[in-house]
């Protein structure tokens, strides 16, 4: 699905370049009825005449959610739907006045899901997904910063805290691997044996037989 989703941007890119047709005015335009469809329409839209908008958004974008997809498999559509409109419907309600078009407040979403998935679940998987993360795209941070010029540094703030969101929503869903395993301590002590068997001798045990049986044959 990540490559067909890559597939698409690309295909849409291509077809703005060939026909010098942009597709801008499908963006997101905050607090506009028509902008509205900017929240479904907006991330398969990039600047025509700027292949590294849509270069710097690809790789990012297809590499978390591959790695939700493979890791988190029992939410991760639910996960990625959900940073997708909400990061969307947020901008259209929060956003300065100007078309916001672009992958890039999704793929902040995901990163920050990711991040922050190591923060709230706390195991092994995570915590390293995490900090790969991390090393990849610290330098995203900066994109969050306000009054950046033919930046929509709403949506990568808005996707960011999007992503935080909807991982604590899901902090407790846990995959098949995240569940905690019984250990031998917490079992119960049921055995075959009794555990003092090869303790006891023979007079031992003949004893306590013969004391059960008298207390059996006993009426009280």
């Amino acid at each position: 699905m990540p490559l067909v989703l890559m597939a698409a941007l690309w295909v849409i890119q291509l077809f703005q370049y060939v026909t010098g047709m942009g597709l801008g005015q499908y963006g997101i335009f905050p607090r506009h009825p028509v902008g509205l469809r900017g929240v479904i329409l907006s991330p398969f839209i990039h600047a025509s005449q700027d292949l590294m908008h849509l270069i710097n958004n690809s790789i990012p974008l297809f590499l978390s959610m591959s790695l939700i997809l493979f890791f988190y498999r029992k939410i991760a559509w639910k996960s990625i739907f959900s940073i997708y409109f909400l990061t969307g419907f947020f901008v259209w309600l929060f956003g300065r006045s100007v078309l916001h078009i672009g992958a890039s407040g999704v793929v902040y979403g995901l990163v920050s899901f990711i991040f922050w998935n190591g923060i709230f679940r706390r195991n092994i998987k995570s915590i390293v997904l995490a900090l790969i993360i991390t090393l990849l795209y610290s330098g995203m941070f900066l994109g969050i910063l306000p009054n950046q010029p033919g930046i929509s540094w709403e949506s990568h703030l808005i996707g960011a805290l999007v992503g935080v969101l909807v991982s604590y929503y899901y902090r407790n869903h846990l995959e098949h691997d995240e569940e905690k395993k019984l250990i031998a301590e917490d079992l119960p002590e049921d055995y075959f044996l009794d555990r003092d068997v090869f303790e006891k001798t023979k007079a031992d045990r003949d004893s306590e037989n013969q004391s059960g049986d008298w207390f059996s044959n006993r009426s009280w």
